[in-house]
């Protein structure tokens, strides 16, 4: 409250003002008297210190001429009337008639040097007398003042910017007054701060740019937008208001008013000339002002520094002058552009050639006059047909980048986990559509295509799309159940379908007969017509097999078990092509997530085909036949026969492998990397694929393993039998299996039953080689840990019984050479081979020979192994090995503790085939028995398809009509 009480120890001219925010109001005495009842009560006096919110909007009439404003204390502080001016934090408050222009230039009574002294201090708007209150901001609360940096751009050398301190109603005009104060530039020595002639002559400015990498003070500044601010404007709630968009940044500039003027006429000449090119940040000219700060109140203006205050209609006026902006100002031209396009929008609409036009209220014309859309002319964009609300789509959506991504807004505490929320172009925020629902690729090298998240619902030409599709101008794209676009691509000029695919086959023209009452709508084909097209493609040589979800267990069981019966005459590779086809349709044609799926069921019904398979032939041995059944042994013809389901389930599941992991490597290439569930896919990919990789060493090992079997009671022959039988002669390469020795006969016939069982049932190559590889390792081992047993007992090593060894050896090797397997042969039987060598060496040059030369000229055989052959070899009676032929020291303790008998352990690892599947799933099918299992299978879905209808509603397949 306001008190005349001396102050104890100040100044007897001064009273004081007692303010709850704790500070004092130093007053002349004199001009207490004369402010009477006119000074507001305690209640109703609110503090205007800068740190402190905004004041009321209740008006204030005007103050006294000269106000201080000093923290407790600081009065005892300064002596009375000449404190320090660094403790001091006053504002000035200035009236509309003569004292307030007087009391700006000379001061107050015991306030020397006052232009100097107030050079720093914060200044408030002007409050006339008689001004109607301001209507409060109901949607808005009290902003509190903040700091504005305000960039000199070049004003002042030594420092980018000065911080001034607003309030809510500060204007432009008293923060361009508070900046030249601090750069220095306030005017004369004898003018106040906020000399006009000084302040005119400067504007500021707001500049929307892209902040360097040091920040906005640090790094070089690009600024691509600037506007004028209005002298009434009021900058602090612009920078509330209108924040700018992530990765520009906003500061406010002060330049001279005609620089100012000249930048920004240049900048809306150049885009109003180009037509193109980055969008000016324009001021709408119908705009409320109330979005910068409500009613400004009236500043005083260049000729406003005397006189009395005006009426209301001139003070409007004046107030309605403020609140121009600059940039308005110069608009003249653009005005006349928007006049001529508001008639072009009034001539479009239905009978305004005949009607005279009638001028409306401005704001209807501009809201016209932004209906009419100008498209993009260089970049692909999305043309909205039906969207969720009204208020808030838009009606053309752009692509800014090759790769456009639609999904719905939202931030990541909404979805949980605190996992960031996805990248998006485009927010859709309907109900249904997914945080990342949809990806567009339009590559200008490629053609556009569109690929929908899992799990999300999305239409192509009114057709739903579960993978990735192409994307041509003019298809209609459909997210969710409210969104759809038309996809426009100004780039493709005319390159696209004359029609879209979406518009009916015969528009303008109904098909002939009753049939078009029943035809589907969207597509445009009768009942007849969609009956033919059924029935060619049940009949059809297309290799495509189309099933539903639904039908895919009962589809993938047919298959296998008429694989694993052997029904049909079907090609060897028969199988793997039909799976192949169940695969190829899931990959392009269903979920995402449905290939792993049936990737799983797949590899686990082949896995357990073959494990019955081989159970049954387990069953069949002559081991397992019940006590009193002879046992017969197996023949090449009866192995043959056991074997082949095996064989070509190992022909096919490679060939199945090759493809599966063609598509797996598809899918990971073409799917979405963002999304959640791509890791499990590929997991369960990964496991089927193990599936598969464990039928084919399952059916390798059953295969080798009977096969070797059969091997092991031929293979003694090859030791015993006498190739120089009388009147026989030794058979040439090529030789049929007839015209060789008999005791060759059982072993060749083997190789021969293996080699026409792999050619058969079209093995791959790969596996050809490492099936015989194992085959020739089985029996060179066997073979030669024969040589090694035979030695001890009895006399072998001799001459003439290793060169009828060497002859049989030679013979099948031949044999083998002829069939094509010579390379794989020559390389397993080597240790055979250098042991039959040795024991064929004539006898008289085997005892020159020493332990060194005979290590030298037999390296395949181990130290073990040569010793035994060399103590035990036939020199005659009681004839010795010669000292010779002894070991060396290095090698006795090899020779001590080695062994003489090879290991069937060390055979070859498997190694599966790699590179592409040699199945062919392009162009028709030739093969009539597989043409004739399609058909079987297609007809198979047709009558699960019509079980799923009643019954007086199924039909039985239709029959194409002959042409």
């Amino acid at each position: 409250m306001l008190s005349g009480e001396r102050k104890e120890g100040g100044s007897p001219r001064f009273g004081k003002l007692h303010l709850p925010v704790g500070l004092w109001i130093n007053y002349p005495r004199k001009q207490l008297a004369k402010l009477g009842r006119r000074w507001p009560s305690a209640a109703s006096v609110k503090s205007s210190s800068s740190d402190t919110g905004s004041r009321s909007s209740e008006p204030l009439p005007p103050p006294p001429p000269h106000v201080e404003l000093r923290r407790v204390g600081a009065v005892k502080a300064a002596g009375g009337a000449s404190g320090s001016r660094a403790k001091r934090i006053s504002q000035l408050f200035r009236g509309s008639g003569a004292g307030v222009a007087g009391s700006g230039v000379a001061g107050g009574p015991g306030t020397p040097g006052s232009a100097q002294r107030w050079a720093s201090e914060k200044k408030l708007p002007d409050l006339a007398a008689g001004v109607a209150p301001e209507p409060p901001l109901a949607t808005r609360p009290a902003a509190p003042p903040g700091v504005l940096k305000i960039f000199g751009a070049g004003l002042a050398s030594g420092a980018n910017y000065k911080s001034v301190l607003a309030t809510a109603r500060s204007t432009a005009r008293e923060l361009v007054a508070e900046a030249l104060e601090r750069y220095g530039l306030a005017g004369s020595p004898g003018g106040g701060p906020g000399d006009s002639s000084c302040v005119d002559a400067f504007a500021l400015c707001d500049a929307l740019g892209r902040p360097a990498a040091g920040g906005l003070g640090n790094g070089e500044w690009r600024a691509e937008h600037l506007r004028v601010l209005g002298d009434a404007e009021r900058p602090l709630l612009v920078q509330e208001l209108w924040r700018a968009r992530p990765g520009w940044a906003r500061r406010f500039e002060l330049r001279g008013r005609e620089e100012a003027r000249r930048l920004e006429q240049e900048a809306y000449g150049a885009s109003d000339g180009e037509g193109s090119g980055p969008a000016l940040w324009r001021p709408q000219k119908n705009r409320s002002r109330a979005a910068s700060g409500g009613a400004a109140l009236a500043s005083p203006g260049p000729g406003s520094g005397s006189g009395t205050p005006a009426g209301p209609g001139k003070e409007r006026s004046e107030n309605l002058s403020l609140r121009r902006s600059v940039s308005e100002l110069s608009l003249q031209g653009r005005r006349r552009r928007q006049q001529e396009r508001r008639q072009q929008a009034l001539s479009m609409a239905p009978g305004a050639a005949d009607a005279q036009i009638v001028p409306t209220d401005p704001s209807d014309f501009d809201q016209l006059t932004q209906c009419l859309i100008q498209a993009p002319s260089n970049r692909p964009y999305f043309l909205l047909l039906q969207g969720y609300q009204d208020a808030q789509d838009f009606v053309v959506y752009v692509m800014t980048r090759v790769q456009h991504v639609f999904g719905r807004g939202g931030n990541s505490s909404a979805r949980g986990g605190g996992s960031p929320a996805p990248y998006v172009d485009t927010f859709l925020n309907a109900p249904d559509i997914l945080p990342r629902h949809c990806t567009v690729r339009a590559d200008p090298e490629a053609p556009a295509t569109v690929r929908p998240a899992r799990g999300a619902p999305v239409t192509h030409n009114g057709c739903p799309l579960l993978r990735e599709a192409e994307l041509r101008p003019g298809d209609l794209l459909g997210l969710g159940e409210h969104f759809l676009f038309m996809y426009k691509d100004p780039r493709a000029g005319g390159s696209g379908p004359a029609r879209p695919p979406w518009l009916p086959a015969r528009p303008g023209a109904a098909p002939p007969g009753p049939g078009w009452a029943f035809s589907c709508r969207l597509c445009g084909r009768g009942l007849q017509e969609r009956g033919e097209a059924l029935a060619a493609y049940l009949d059809g040589r297309e290799p495509v097999l189309r099933f539903r979800p639904r039908e895919e267990e009962a589809l993938l069981g047919e298959i296998v078990r008429a694989a694993a019966a052997g029904a049909g005459d079907l090609p060897p590779l028969g199988p793997a092509t039909l799976l192949a086809l169940c695969v190829q349709h899931s990959a392009r044609e269903l979920e995402l997530g449905h290939l792993p799926r049936l990737l799983g069921r797949l590899a686990r019904l082949i896995k357990e085909s073959v494990w019955e398979k081989i159970k049954e032939i387990g069953d069949r041995q002559p081991e397992n036949h019940p006590e009193g059944v002879p046992e017969e042994p197996l023949t090449p013809e009866a192995v043959s026969v056991e074997l082949r389901p095996l064989m070509l389930w190992m022909a096919n599941t490679t060939e199945l492998l090759s493809f599966v992991q063609e598509k797996v490597l598809e899918m990971e290439k073409e799917a979405d990397q963002e999304d959640p569930q791509l890791c499990n896919d590929l997991e369960l990919c990964d496991e089927a694929m193990a599936l598969l990789d464990e039928v084919i060493m399952c059916t390798f090992q059953q295969s080798v393993y009977y096969l070797t079997k059969t091997l092991y009671s031929t293979l003694p022959a090859l030791l015993d039998s006498n190739p120089f039988t009388a009147g026989a002669e030794l058979p040439g390469p090529g030789t049929e299996l007839e015209a060789m020795p008999p005791g060759l006969r059982p072993t060749l016939g083997v190789f021969q039953a293996a080699l026409e069982l792999t050619s058969q049932c079209e093995l791959h190559p790969d596996l050809v080689s490492q099936t015989f590889g194992y085959l020739f390792f089985f029996s060179n081992a066997s073979l030669l840990n024969s040589l090694m047993e035979r030695g001890q007992g009895r006399p072998f090593y001799q001459w003439s019984r290793a060169v009828q060894i060497r002859t049989n050896l030679d013979l099948v090797l031949d044999w083998l050479q002829g069939a094509g397997l010579g390379d794989i042969a020559t390389e397993f039987f080597r240790k055979l081979s250098m042991a039959v060598n040795l024991l064929c060496v004539p006898r008289t040059s085997l005892l020159k020979a020493s332990w060194s030369s005979l290590r030298t000229d037999h390296p395949t055989l181990t130290p073990a192994q040569l010793h035994h052959l060399l103590s035990h070899y036939q020199l005659g009676p009681g004839r010795g090995p010669p000292p010779a032929w002894d070991p060396l020291p290095a090698d006795r303790d090899a020779v001590d503790t080695g062994d003489i008998f090879e290991s069937f352990s060390s055979h070859p690892p498997l190694i599966l085939p790699l590179g592409s599947s040699r199945l062919r799933l392009t162009g028709p099918v030739t093969d009539d028995a597989l043409h004739r299992e399609l058909r079987r299978l297609r007809r198979l879905l047709w009558d699960l398809e019509q079980q799923e209808l009643p019954a007086n509603h199924r039909h039985g397949p239709p029959v194409a009509t002959p042409p």
